[in-house]
């Protein structure tokens, strides 16, 4: 049992919950203000978040390279870069093909993540690893829900046309049908974990229901991407990074966070400049033209960071499961 890193992934998997259903109740609050569909606040929430969420996919090099060779890291980053700076060219440039492989990488990654997590927490305490079945059933719903869901909303249609009309028909005439297929999925997911009487998953997939249901696509989308899935990786980054894993097992858990965010910072503060320039240099509305450049930078940089992060996945769960 490592007490340390189990204390982190506990207080951060309870938070990233409790603002799951808090932007839920939020979203329910303006509806019955009757301004849900103001796109002002949308946006606002949705920049915050998605801010909070760049800085966890900015240090993977601190993670994939265990040696300290300055041509292997030179050379990591400049692929990095490089592979980033040609996903978002394909993202702006072929609008509807680069939204549909962002989003196919996007849900994938964010599943197998989320699935790691949660195998990582029973294992710092010390609990018996679940089955691969439930490792596959659980990603596969929790990744896709918070990306699916919110695309095949009746309510996406408004927002990606003040944003960017070119991918409203990013999945043609199959939407209604991923939609009730996925809805499907969820639901059987739901019944197995309650018979298999894990309340807790079942409360976090069901968590993730309600805020893709509920809230504005934009809106649902960003808090998970910035207060979920990165809050999370986060925590998984602080077993791997070593200054942060000393706070963690000396019981100094925000410090151990802390030091897993500030590595990240300046790509942060890079990518916020970054979209404030290509928006001004469009001299067009800055906050729904700042939001569409923003978010393809995330998806940009998401494309290696997923990548990169993959393998550790991958071998994550083999090993559990061997």
């Amino acid at each position: 049992m490592n007490e340390g890193s189990a204390r982190i992934f506990l207080v951060v998997r309870n938070v990233s919950t409790g603002i799951a259903l808090g932007a839920t109740l939020l979203a329910l609050i303006a509806h019955q203000l009757n301004i849900e569909n103001h796109l002002g606040w949308q946006v606002a929430l949705a920049i915050i978040a998605l801010a909070l969420g760049i800085p966890h996919g900015a240090i993977d090099h601190l993670i994939s390279l265990p040696t300290h060779s300055w041509k292997r890291l030179l050379l990591f980053i400049s692929g990095y870069v490089a592979l980033a700076v040609a996903s978002g060219f394909v993202i702006f440039q072929w609008n509807v093909f680069g939204f549909q492989l962002v989003v196919l990488m996007s849900f994938l990654h964010f599943g197998f993540g989320d699935a790691s997590f949660l195998a990582e927490l029973r294992q710092n305490l010390g609990k018996k690893a679940r089955s691969p079945s439930h490792h596959f059933l659980y990603a596969l719903t929790s990744g896709a829900v918070p990306v699916l869901l919110p695309l095949t909303s009746e309510q996406t249609s408004t927002a990606l046309k003040e944003i960017q009309p070119e991918i409203i028909n990013w999945a043609g005439s199959s939407g209604t049908t991923i939609r009730n297929l996925l809805l499907i999925l969820v639901g059987l997911a739901l019944i197995y974990l309650t018979l298999a009487r894990q309340w807790r998953d079942a409360l976090d997939l069901a968590s993730l229901l309600l805020l893709a249901l509920i809230a504005p696509p934009l809106v649902a989308f960003a808090v998970y991407f910035g207060c979920w899935h990165a809050a999370r990786h986060t925590a998984r980054l602080t077993s791997l990074l070593p200054t942060s894993n000393k706070w963690a097992q000396s019981g100094k858990s925000l410090r151990a966070y802390v030091a897993a965010i500030i590595p990240g910072i300046p790509a942060l503060i890079g990518a916020c400049a970054l979209a404030l320039v290509f928006a001004l240099k469009w001299n067009q509305d800055l906050s729904k033209t700042y939001l569409w450049i923003l978010l393809v930078i995330v998806w940009a940089l998401t494309v290696p960071h997923m990548l990169a992060t993959a393998r550790f996945d991958r071998k994550f769960l083999a090993q559990l499961n061997n």
